[in-house]
Order: C-alpha cells, then sequence, then structure tokens
C-alpha cells in the first residue's frame, strides 16, 4: 500500500508527532466504548449516568454505575496497541523530537503502559476529586461508593469530565497547542464526534500536519486524513510501526 509506506516514511523522520485516541484503543483490552454498536451508550442513557445533573440528582445511581466500570477498569491491561504509542514516543525523543499523547480515556492505560508526555483530556476514573475542597486522590482497589475526601471528610465525586463540564485546566491548551505544531498527527481508535477533542485533527491538519487515522469505521476526519487505516488499533499500530 503506496499510502501506508508514506506514512511509515513521515512517521520515522517526524520531528513534532501530537496522538489522540479514544476509546477503540482500550476497546481489545477489554474495556467497552461508547458509540459503536455494543458500546456503553447501547444500555445506558449518557443523560443519567454522565453529566452534573444526574449526578446532582441521583449520586449513589451514577456512583454505582462508576464502581462497576472501575471494576472493570481494574482488570484491564494494556494492549499491543498502547505499548506500540510507548514505542513510538520513545524513538521520536531519542531523535531529538517532541511527542504528545492526548486521550479521551479515563482508563489510565495509557499510563501503566508507560506513556510519560500525556494528557488525560478528560480525567481519570481511577481517581476522586472532593466536592468541598477539590482535592484529587487516588481511589483505593476496595472501596464504598461514594468515597470520602481523606482531606476534609466530604463526598467525592469521580475525577472525569461530564457532559457540559469543562476540561482539566491547561489540558487542551497543551493539547492544542502540540496539534497545531505538529508535522504529524495520528488519531486512533475515536468517532472524532466528541468536542472539542475532536478538532485536534483539523488543527492538524490546517496547520499542515501530515494526518493519520486508524479506525475501524469512518469518522467525520475522514476527508481529510492523508491516509485512513481502516483497522482496530492494534493492527493499524502495528501496521504503521
Amino acid at each position: 500500500m503506496e499510502g501506508l509506506a508514506e506514512a511509515r516514511r513521515r512517521l520515522a523522520r517526524a520531528e513534532r508527532v501530537a496522538v489522540l485516541t479514544g476509546a477503540g484503543i482500550s476497546k481489545p483490552s477489554g474495556i467497552p466504548t461508547f458509540r459503536d454498536a455494543e458500546g456503553l451508550w447501547r444500555n445506558f442513557n449518557p443523560l443519567e449516568y454522565a453529566t452534573p445533573e444526574a449526578y446532582a440528582k441521583d449520586p449513589e445511581k451514577v456512583w454505582a454505575w462508576y464502581a462497576w466500570r472501575i471494576q472493570k477498569v481494574r482488570q484491564a491491561q494494556p494492549n499491543p496497541a498502547h505499548l506500540a504509542l510507548v514505542e513510538l514516543e520513545r524513538r521520536v525523543l531519542e531523535r531529538g523530537g517532541r511527542f504528545l499523547l492526548v486521550t479521551q480515556n479515563v482508563d489510565g492505560l495509557h499510563a501503566l503502559a508507560g506513556s510519560q508526555n500525556l494528557v488525560e483530556l478528560h480525567g481519570n476514573i481511577l481517581r476522586a476529586r472532593c466536592e468541598a475542597c477539590g482535592k484529587r486522590f487516588p481511589l483505593p482497589e476496595a472501596f464504598t461508593p461514594p468515597p470520602v475526601c481523606p482531606g476534609c471528610g466530604r463526598r467525592a465525586r469521580p475525577d472525569v469530565v461530564w457532559f457540559g463540564e469543562l476540561l482539566p485546566e491547561g489540558a487542551w491548551e497543551k493539547a492544542e497547542k502540540a496539534f497545531a505544531q505538529a508535522d504529524f498527527a495520528l488519531v486512533v481508535g475515536t468517532s472524532a464526534e466528541v468536542e472539542p477533542a475532536a478538532s485536534l485533527g483539523r488543527i492538524a491538519f490546517a496547520s499542515g500536519a501530515y494526518l493519520v487515522e486508524v479506525n475501524p469505521e469512518p469518522t467525520p476526519l475522514t476527508p481529510l486524513a492523508h491516509l485512513s487505516l481502516r483497522m482496530g488499533a492494534v493492527e493499524g499500530m502495528a501496521a504503521l510501526l
């Protein structure tokens, strides 16, 4: 495939690489996606589980759902696609380049795999945030939801970004800058529908980056991509590297 060969050549010499990942990269690790035919939103209404209003109305219901998801995340391990991005980061930094991995995922698998230059755009499900003092803290292996803040003893919420909420302070600015300055942008396993993350590929393309998409299905980003690999994340990353 000529397009793949060109993508490999460009990636091998890229000095500024920016990567965006979505739920599709964690699917091979056993973590459900959100929007595909078997995704979470097929059986759960996001308005009932992933908004500030839902939490205010019924925090116990929301926490029970997150406790179930946390259990799944704790059972998961990074897959070859996560490890491939660790290797890509190593190669780019070894040749003196810049690398940033931006993920919409809250499962922590990129960090567990060993990614260093990482922005968790939507937070981390394995942390909680105090509703009173704002303290963030890792959730213990076993806890009774809702957890309480170790600092002030007040109730804590999941440290994730819900629909209608702002991203963590500084996260978007760092991500936007990396994609605007990238000469190679890679978007893996995301539907490219959730803003503002969905804009990152367009920002990179508009700034002149070579844009590669890895996703089994076409997305709104497909018309802009220099190469779209219709593969899962594991197969796509293996093909690129």
